[in-house]
């Protein structure tokens, strides 16, 4: 089951796939997920650019209801937000995995409305889909000052605290808060409270806790959209590593254990099967109905989120949330 590498060590791997033009930190991390039991790839390689159109269809399914939901908070409760922002002074108003900015134009409009000096700094790690957001920003609102940047997170906040002076509001919606493995999600904040000032701001959404068909039907459509995002995956390693994944021998698993409030979503082999990477050198075994693990998404409650935020040095300011209380917009306070 393990992975079997030819090459006689990881830099000659690394040099080989610089060579070929292929990105040395995917190979790694895959290569080191797939050594795993279980095996594992992170879910940030999901979205190439065919995977984040399939995310945007996603987003538009009659069983996903974050988005929509999200979406609503946002329209609804769009001045209020931005007043807490406060926007007496100039601040930089950076989005964490800004994707299409779908959502954040309902902000960035009413910013604009309100007269703020800010500037938008747009992060993501698929510069594919940044393109895309820079292109209708300055088709939309032409107004407005950007300056993106592709990439890491936190390479991002790094560039920022030392390129970006100034009172920083940090956007991460959606329900990506909930997508690490336990324990993630509050390192995931103390990082990035490492890169920011007392009296800046976090706005994170959170999917909260609810009905457990409604959440398992959410990452299982029966259109089968989800499953192609996931297996989209399969067919990005086939193109950038040389892998020869055969699609129809693997499948999208997910269920949703609602004792512990987490989603968890797999690509399981069919059979018995090898994969080879040829532009890698090397090949990985999968024994029959073996999986492996791409995402969690964890649901919620309100008092996990007050206790998340003040692990991770943030105060609370004030839940923004829908009259079913599917879904949250929380902002903190660094203090």
């Amino acid at each position: 089951m393990d992975l079997r590498l030819n090459t006689s060590n990881a830099n000659q791997t690394s040099e080989l796939v610089n060579a070929m033009n292929y990105d040395p930190e995917l190979a790694r991390d895959v290569q080191e997920g797939l050594k795993q039991t279980p095996k594992r790839i992170s879910s940030k390689y999901f979205y190439d650019g065919a995977g984040s159109k399939l995310f945007q269809q996603i987003m538009e399914l009659p069983e996903y209801y974050p988005t929509r939901t999200e979406f609503k908070i946002l329209e609804e409760q769009q001045a209020e937000i931005s007043r807490f922002f406060g926007l007496s002074d100039f601040f930089h108003l950076v989005e964490l995995g800004a994707g299409d900015g779908l959502k954040t134009k309902i902000l960035l409009r009413q910013l604009l409305h309100m007269k703020a000096d800010f500037e938008y700094v747009p992060v993501d790690i698929s510069g594919d889909i940044l393109k895309l957001l820079d292109s209708s920003l300055k088709t939309e609102l032409p107004a407005l000052k950007t300056d993106s940047f592709t990439g890491d997170y936190f390479k991002a906040l790094h560039w920022l605290q030392k390129n970006k002076e100034g009172r920083k509001v940090v956007l991460f919606l959606g329900s990506n808060i909930g997508n690490f493995e336990d324990g993630g999600d509050l390192e995931f904040l103390q990082e990035i409270r490492k890169y920011l000032n007392p009296e800046d701001k976090v706005l994170v959404g959170f999917d909260l806790r609810k009905d457990p068909r409604t959440i398992r039907q959410a990452y299982d459509d029966a259109a089968g959209v989800t499953a192609a995002f996931n297996l989209n995956l399969l067919k990005r390693l086939n193109r950038e590593l040389g892998a020869d994944f055969n699609l129809n021998q693997f499948e999208h698993f997910t269920d949703y254990d609602p004792l512990s409030g987490v989603v968890k979503s797999y690509i399981v082999s069919k059979k018995q099967q090898t994969v080879t990477f040829s532009a890698l050198n090397h090949s990985i075994s999968f024994a029959a109905w073996e999986a492996i693990h791409t995402e969690n998404s964890h649901k919620y409650t309100p008092v996990q989120i007050e206790e998340l935020g003040e692990k991770a040095g943030l105060k609370t300011e004030q839940f923004f949330t829908d009259e079913k209380h599917y879904f949250a917009d929380v902002l903190f306070r660094v203090i």
